[in-house]
């Protein structure tokens, strides 16, 4: 079992426990997701991964890394998947060892859309609601970087479809044995391009307006919330992002909207990358954790570019009750001793190794080692 720790005093706020419906978390930091494209070609989570989720098991709460919930949502090379039994048995014996490490773990639920492409989907084009390509960069696929193609717009009637994805890839994270699940509708990827007007052209029932624009994410959520309590689902939003080409002029009257339906779920938290650093559109002021705490009165996480002292202050001020740490956990298995005791964190790991396929740079971090002079006068 993970050993705790007890020397935090200067951040008090940030290691109180929270309770989270029926599941009590001891800290308020989150192990954000992240991709890492460790599953190999066949997608099925493994024992490196194991490995490398149960070393960071002291966080409050883990996210898993983005997993598609079909064959469809595919868009990056060796992500884990949640369609299939080996699938499921793979992610049982991750969330096993998370669990036997004294940890918690929600599944991240993710369709890729138009951030996919066609090399993936032998020579099928990648689904959005609108037939808009991402302008810029390049979509990672099994061949290398290709250009970003524009995807082929879904038709009304195959939307029930990929709810029911949502609904089934909820219910094999329930078998896998995972605490809960979040929805991701953020960074461009299928749920948020049909959030928001830049990407969603759509004349039927899932666009035109505000409203439409939401009605998907809310037929996922009540999908998901018939597999799993409300209390155990989260939802990831990203209101100021720009990756994969997304911001759209009417941004904070949509996001507002969603999180003001989203309140009456009872969710366990909503995820808000508040931050500017992973890109932002630059369309107006930034969205804050106080501006959805007028709408949304469930438990609120932070993200993007927080540091202990930044998350520390957000949750004694009220405006988060959870914070979520990225980048800092993949060269840090050890970020939640680190802060409870003032250590200093590794040096920010190469992106070389983010999205490498090996142990290198995955699991082979080492923690802090503090001298014997520290340690006789700690």
């Amino acid at each position: 079992m993970a050993q705790s720790n007890e020397t935090h005093s200067s951040l008090p706020h940030l290691f109180s426990p929270l309770e989270m419906g029926d599941l009590t978390l001891p800290n308020r930091i989150v192990m954000a997701p992240l991709t890492r494209a460790r599953s190999g070609e066949d997608r099925v989570p493994n024992d490196m991964m194991a490995s490398y989720y149960s070393q960071r098991a002291l966080a409050g709460l883990i996210i898993s890394e983005a997993t598609v919930v079909s064959p469809q949502g595919i868009g990056w090379s060796q992500t884990p998947g949640i369609y299939n039994d080996a699938m499921t048995e793979g992610w049982r014996r991750v969330v096993d060892s998370v669990h036997d490490h004294g940890g918690r773990i929600f599944l991240q639920l993710w369709h890729t859309g138009r951030a996919s492409h066609s090399a993936f989907h032998g020579g099928e084009l990648p689904v959005a609601p609108s037939a808009i390509a991402i302008e810029g960069d390049h979509s990672h696929t099994p061949e290398g970087k290709k250009p970003y193609e524009t995807p082929r717009a879904l038709d009304t009637d195959e939307i029930p479809g990929i709810v029911d994805d949502y609904r089934n890839a909820a219910r094999r994270a329930k078998e896998a044995g995972f605490d809960g699940v979040e929805v991701h509708s953020a960074n461009g990827y299928l749920l948020d391009t049909f959030l928001q007007s830049k990407t969603n052209h759509r004349s039927d029932q899932y666009g035109g307006n505000t409203e439409n624009r939401y009605r998907m994410l809310g037929e996922v959520v009540d999908a998901v919330t018939e597999i799993w309590p409300a209390s155990r689902v989260g939802v990831r939003l990203a209101p100021n992002g720009s990756f994969n080409d997304m911001g759209s002029p009417d941004y904070r009257e949509q996001f507002t909207y969603v999180a003001a339906q989203l309140n009456t779920y009872g969710l366990a938290y909503l995820h808000v990358m508040d931050g500017t650093g992973f890109g932002f559109h630059e369309l107006g002021p930034a969205m804050t954790l106080s501006d959805f705490r007028q709408v949304f009165s469930g438990p609120l996480m932070g993200n993007v570019d927080y540091t202990a002292e930044k998350a520390e202050t957000a949750i004694a001020e009220g405006d988060a009750e959870l914070i979520a740490f990225g980048r800092p956990f993949i060269s840090n298995p050890d970020l939640v001793q680190r802060f409870a005791n003032g250590w200093p964190l590794a040096d920010t790991a190469p992106m070389d190794v983010w999205y490498s396929h090996g142990k290198a740079g995955y699991t082979d971090f080492p923690p802090y080692q503090p001298d014997s002079a520290t340690v006789a006068s700690s």
